[in-house]
């Protein structure tokens, strides 16, 4: 396992590419929230990891980073950047020589201070007529998510309606939990979804979310994601930390996540789930299961396999792959 430069990481992204290539981007410093907090990124080449480069740093913590590849090749890395989480700035910086050299960034959104548009932590999903949906979402009082949704290939974007989970109440300044994730202490308080993974199907467009309730949450859309239903709860438990699904060609949906039905419950066993429908979810394994904390995966279905980050004990990050059969079932 490669040693990172930083004693704490967080959050990645994952990013196959058509030459064989992986790319991946976390963020690391000294702890969650804090100032030194920047952008870290890798490329995997004929199967080695590079030496991780600094991409992003500045006078505020940096957070979340997303990465995405345009129809025309061109790299893009969203990223979030604040220090208070309800005011967070979404910024985008390009590649055009698949991650060897990067733009100076700029602000997805100019002059946003919603809390963050574009991708909130998950990739961003491409619909059939081309349209371009990020998962997105807030943290004022009651947390909401939203579709941020752009039509000419990320250049400008407009948000859909709010998702919320109805008749939630919340009585600001209530502390909610206690945990001993080494979380900032701001995210302790507030109830509600955030953080989606949306894909779409023959019926619209959905998406599961964290949720503080003990559960995952699931909303849909039947007009590309301009409008959405509340978000109601699936069986699957979730202990209000991140999820990530991928879809394969054939419509099978693969769901990385902690199963654990408790707010701020322990990030640990991390868990393969797969669905026909995104309602049902069989577990096909356990990437992690030892007392710690395994968590925030992102998933990429490519061809015949899966590619799988996730944070591994905050001190670095997993990279697994999974071989499927023709049958979509695990060979590997």
């Amino acid at each position: 396992m490669q040693v990172l430069p930083t004693q704490f990481c967080h959050a990645s992204t994952v990013l196959p590419l058509d030459n064989g290539d992986v790319l991946c981007a976390w963020f690391g410093g000294t702890h969650e929230g804090k100032a030194d907090v920047g952008i870290y990124f890798s490329k995997r080449m004929q199967g080695v990891w590079r030496e991780p480069m600094l991409l992003v740093a500045g006078s505020e913590a940096n957070w979340n980073p997303v990465l995405y590849q345009k129809e025309n090749g061109k790299l893009l890395l969203f990223y979030k950047e604040g220090e208070r989480i309800a005011a967070w700035k979404t910024y985008v910086k390009e590649s055009s020589d698949l991650g060897e050299t990067w733009s100076e960034a700029r602000e997805l959104v100019l002059g946003d201070e919603s809390g963050g548009r574009g991708p909130v932590r998950n990739k961003l999903c491409k619909l059939k007529t081309g349209r371009l949906l990020a998962g997105a979402s807030t943290e004022h009082g009651i947390w909401q998510a939203f579709a941020d949704i752009s039509d000419d290939d990320g250049a400008t974007w407009h948000k859909s309606s709010d998702i919320c989970i109805q008749g939630l109440t919340y009585a600001a300044g209530e502390k909610t939990a206690e945990s001993n994730i080494a979380v900032s202490l701001q995210s302790f308080y507030g109830r509600g979804v955030i953080q989606p993974s949306l894909w779409e199907d023959d019926g619209g467009v959905h998406m599961l979310l964290r949720s503080s309730e003990g559960f995952v949450y699931r909303a849909d859309s039947t007009d590309a994601g301009e409008t959405w239903t509340d978000a109601y709860p699936l069986c699957l438990p979730n202990n209000n930390s991140g999820l990530d699904l991928a879809q394969s060609s054939d419509g099978t949906l693969f769901l990385v996540c902690n199963p654990v039905a408790a707010n701020w419950g322990v990030r640990s066993p991390i868990s393969l789930f797969k669905s026909t429908d995104g309602l049902a979810w069989t577990k096909l394994l356990d990437f992690e299961t030892e007392p710690s904390e395994f968590s925030y995966p992102a998933i990429v279905c490519r061809g015949s396999k899966l590619y799988i980050t996730y944070t591994y004990r905050r001190e670095n990050i997993a990279y697994v792959e999974v071989e499927l059969d023709e049958g979509g079932k695990i060979s590997s």
